[in-house]
């Protein structure tokens, strides 16, 4: 349990201190929030966010919310990225085979339920409702991994195999946020042409630095280069093509958030991964988890940026949309869960792991309902400040609706004293 909770308070206290500081400011003095979140570094550079200079010109303006959102995020979702390719990629990867089918499918009722949910509500709300929320039909499908295990483990107990399941399932939500990140929601006009400079800089760095070393240390015990690359370049050669291939994403009009994916894969990794929460985990001293462990520290300060600027809400904007994520995630997960994992454990004859109920996916899809984080990312992505409803700003009231998940973990603990589940510790 140690080992959840240090988890936690490395990726997520600091992300909440930030979440609860920006509403307190942002409900006592909203100007001075707005205007630090906006605060200018640098006017006409050759990264930020696209404007018109007022004299007819199209120029970048670098601001604090985008170096935040923009440039550092791309480090928390490296993260997340590389336990996406190593439950991919490895032989024992825990997205791989059998054992990974009936996650998969539950993953995918995980989406399409809470979409469906939120849709059909702003739907029946009317065409002014669905015409200005209908964009963020993504922020709903997003599960914060590290609160949604360490309450799946409050609910079900260290050793039921419910808990397995549900870190499957969120690992597959955190693969499928990223490419419809990617393809749903570009950050301007699109070029992919642009993209090339990232495969080129992704393939570049993985011949010269990662394949070449090692093709010339075949029969070699020793292996002098690879460890001389190691020893003496470290993770460098990556950081500088990451930020190539940051480049070209952010050029290519899509999110460069997620400029640093195309690298990660590039990385020297381990035959084997033992989970993102196992203390055998930091043992690992390959370069993609010795990468990982340096970007811990400074990803919990990013964390609390990213709540800091993004989570200043003022009370007044809760509305309709609020309720549209709330509704998508603790309504349309839990049925699309229970709906799709019945389907693939039944019908499909996928089954289920040994111990667990069919019930049990309904609560797990409770726990996959803390959204948080990606939620929070999408809304924050999926709408212009200026979008309004009425006198409500639609951005403002969709991250009000992430914030508000949290309770998705009451609702949570509730639902596993209902369907009796019994802790396994």
């Amino acid at each position: 349990m140690y080992r959840v909770w240090n988890f936690v308070t490395n990726y997520s206290l600091l992300l909440i201190i930030g979440a609860i500081l920006a509403l307190i400011w942002a409900n006592t003095n909203p100007q001075t929030y707005h205007d630090f979140v906006e605060f200018v570094i640098v006017d006409d550079f050759f990264i930020g966010h696209l404007h018109d200079d007022g004299h007819g010109h199209v120029v970048r303006t670098l601001t604090l919310h985008y170096l935040v959102n923009d440039v550092l995020m791309a480090f928390f979702f490296a993260i997340a990225a590389k336990e996406v390719w190593e439950a991919i990629i490895l032989k024992e990867g825990s997205l791989r085979g059998k054992k990974a089918a009936t996650p998969l499918v539950a993953t995918f009722g995980g989406m399409a339920g809470p979409i469906a949910v939120y849709l059909g509500m702003a739907y029946f709300l009317g065409s002014d409702t669905y015409d200005a929320v209908a964009k963020g039909w993504a922020i709903p499908t997003a599960t914060d991994i590290a609160f949604s295990y360490l309450v799946g483990r409050l609910v079900f107990g260290a050793s039921h195999p419910a808990v397995r399941f549900l870190l499957l399932l969120a690992i597959a939500d955190d693969a499928a946020g990223l490419i419809i990140l990617a393809i749903f929601y570009p950050s301007g006009e699109l070029a992919p042409e642009w993209l090339l400079i990232s495969v080129a800089a992704a393939v570049g760095v993985y011949v010269l630095f990662n394949w070449l070393p090692r093709r010339m240390d075949r029969g070699n015990e020793a292996r002098p280069r690879s460890t001389w690359v190691r020893n003496k370049l470290s993770w460098w050669p990556y950081l500088i093509a990451g930020a190539i291939s940051w480049y070209g994403f952010q050029e290519a009009g899509i999110h460069p958030a997620l400029g640093l994916l195309p690298i990660v894969p590039t990385l020297p990794h381990a035959d084997r991964a033992f989970g993102i929460f196992s203390e055998a985990e930091t043992h690992l001293k390959d370069l993609l988890n010795h990468t990982e462990h340096l970007l811990a520290h400074p990803v919990e300060v990013v964390l609390f940026f990213f709540g800091l600027l993004n989570a200043g809400v003022e009370f007044s904007s809760i509305g309709s949309p609020t309720w549209l994520v709330l509704a998508g995630l603790l309504i349309g997960k839990p049925l699309g869960v229970l709906l799709m994992g019945w389907l693939a454990a039944g019908p499909m004859k996928l089954g289920l792991p040994e111990g667990m109920r069919t019930v049990d996916l309904f609560v797990i899809g409770c726990v996959a309902a803390i959204g948080f984080t990606v939620s929070l990312f999408v809304a924050s992505v999926a709408f212009s400040p200026d979008d309004m409803l009425g006198n409500v700003p639609v951005q403002d009231a969709a991250k009000m609706g992430a914030l508000f998940s949290f309770f998705a973990a009451v609702v949570s603990i509730i639902a596993g004293k209902v369907t009796r589940v019994q802790k396994q510790d």
